[in-house]
């Protein structure tokens, strides 16, 4: 077992996670004639994420495993940004009707993230062309387990949890807030921890076994946290308790 060896990817994750979401929320709620300059600068990071997911996709050692993870999150922040600020969200710009029910309230919220979730596909599309014949999938796996965890926590939220996060959203996203359902619980969250759970735990495993400080042991470990941190979220959706003071820095006074 190599728990010491596992200690710093673990906490390189779980700092880029928690540091790259609060700056997102910062520069979120910076006044709006700054969004054509932030999307202009992050833009041109995430073709130089994808020229680095390529690069260190050639190569199997320790360093490449961080710098695919890190290439793969400035890839995933871009799309973000670009949500949050609201330059690629949906073709349906306003509250869901009250009297919306079923399948039209289901058609609704789709158009309401519909250029959001094409943006997704895009960007994914972009992620395989870098990492194919890549020896090192690093990126690509942070990548499918940011996106197949988030259109969970969206599904989930959907269909109703008791934290809705209303918070992390800006003002000129709040009409989003209809779309969402407040319960204490629904059918799909639990299949979504297990089934993650399922995956996970023989993911720690492999990793704890590997060489200490070896390729395979940071690229295992780096995935398994993120996935933890995608169920941990998850957990937090139906617990009587709110998460944004993990990021109280970035929850500035908007601009």
């Amino acid at each position: 077992m190599t728990i010491t060896g596992a200690l710093i990817p673990f906490l390189f994750t779980i700092f880029i996670w928690w540091f790259s979401t609060g700056v997102i929320l910062w520069l979120d709620r910076l006044a709006p004639r700054n969004f054509k300059w932030i999307m202009i600068c992050s833009t041109g990071i995430l073709f130089a994420a994808f020229g680095g997911l390529y690069i260190s996709g050639q190569t199997t050692s320790t360093g490449s495993a961080y710098c695919a993870f890190t290439c793969a999150l400035l890839i995933w922040a871009w799309q973000e940004i670009a949500f949050l600020l609201g330059y690629v969200t949906g073709s349906r710009r306003t509250p869901c009707p009250e009297d919306a029910r079923g399948w039209q309230r289901a058609r609704y919220a789709f158009e309401a993230l519909n250029y959001h979730e094409l943006a997704l596909l895009l960007l994914f599309i972009g992620v395989v062309i870098s990492s194919f014949n890549a020896q090192n999938m690093t990126g690509f796996w942070t990548f499918v387990i940011l996106w197949i965890m988030r259109q969970s926590a969206k599904l989930n939220i959907y269909f109703g949890v008791l934290n809705l996060n209303e918070n992390f959203l800006p003002k000129h996203l709040k009409y989003l807030q209809t779309y969402f359902r407040r319960r204490s619980m629904n059918y799909l969250m639990p299949i979504s921890i297990i089934v993650s759970c399922f995956i996970v735990i023989p993911l720690w495993s492999d990793a704890l076994i590997d060489g200490p400080q070896s390729f395979d042991m940071v690229s295992k470990t780096i995935l398994a946290t993120l996935l933890s941190l995608a169920i941990i979220e998850h957990l937090f959706l139906v617990l009587p308790f709110q998460i944004e003071f993990l990021w109280k820095w970035g929850f500035r006074q908007e601009g």
